[in-house]
C-alpha cells in the first residue's frame, strides 16, 4: 500500500487491517475497465446465516463501485455516509473520501465503525477503514475481508502472469479464495465499470488550394 491519503488518527492502527470475517472483496482495474466482484457468504459466530449476500454497489450513475466487508450495521452506516459524500462531490472519489476522513474528527458514531470499504471509479481505486484511514493501493488491486490474502496473492499472480481481462482475474482469484477461506463461500457477485470511450478526433478541415499569384 502507498502511504495513506487520509488520515484523522495520526497513523493507521492494526485494528484498521485485521480480517473482517463474513467476506472477501476483491477488485481490479485493467486495460480501463474495472471489476470488482464478492462472495455471497454471511457468518454469525461459527454459523452460516445467509450463502447469497449482496456486498457490491454501483453508485454515482453507475460511474463508481463500492464493495464492504464487516459488521453489517457498520458496513452500511459507512457505506450510505460514502454515497452521500460522493454525491456532494459530483462523483469524484477522492474528494468524497477526503470529507468521509474528515467528519471522523467530529462525529462519534464514525470512530469505531468494524467495516471496511473498496470504492473504485475508472481513474482512481481506494481502500477506507472504519478507523477513517484512506488508502491508495500500489497496483491496480485490492482485497478486503477475510480471504483478502488469498484474493489479492491470486489476483496479483494473475496480473502478471497471464494476459486476462479484468473480470476473469476477479472470478479466478476469488475462486481461490473460496477454496481456502472458511468464511468465503463460490457464490460469486461481480459487477464492472466498461472502459471509457475517448471522444472521438474532429475530423481535420480540407486545406483551401493555394491561390496563384498573376
Amino acid at each position: 500500500m502507498k502511504p495513506l491519503l487520509f488520515s484523522p488518527s495520526g497513523s493507521p492502527s492494526p485494528a484498521a487491517f485485521a480480517a473482517m470475517h463474513d467476506t472477501t472483496i476483491l477488485c481490479v482495474r485493467r486495460g480501463g475497465r474495472v471489476a470488482m466482484g464478492g462472495d455471497g457468504q454471511v457468518t454469525m459466530g461459527d454459523m452460516v446465516v445467509k450463502g447469497a449476500a449482496r456486498k457490491i454497489r454501483k453508485l454515482a450513475h453507475g460511474k463508481v463501485l463500492a464493495g464492504f466487508a464487516g459488521a453489517t450495521a457498520d458496513a452500511f452506516t459507512l457505506l450510505e455516509r460514502f454515497e452521500r459524500r460522493l454525491e456532494s462531490r459530483q462523483g469524484m472519489l477522492s474528494r468524497a473520501a477526503d470529507d468521509l476522513s474528515r467528519d471522523w474528527r467530529t462525529d462519534r458514531v464514525l470512530r469505531r465503525l468494524e467495516a471496511m470499504l473498496i470504492v473504485a471509479d475508472s481513474r482512481e481505486l481506494l481502500v477506507m477503514s472504519g478507523l477513517g484511514d484512506v488508502l491508495s493501493p500500489e497496483r491496480d488491486l485490492a482485497a478486503i475481508g477475510s480471504g483478502a490474502g488469498y484474493a489479492e496473492a491470486a489476483a496479483r499472480a494473475l496480473a502478471e502472469n497471464a494476459d486476462i481481462p479484468a473480470r476473469e482475474i476477479v472470478e479466478r482469484a476469488m475462486q481461490i479464495a473460496a477454496d481456502l477461506c472458511v468464511f468465503t463461500n463460490n457464490r460469486l457477485t461481480m459487477e464492472e465499470i466498461p472502459a471509457q470511450e475517448s471522444p472521438p478526433t474532429p475530423p481535420t478541415p480540407p486545406s483551401s488550394p493555394a491561390k496563384s499569384s498573376s
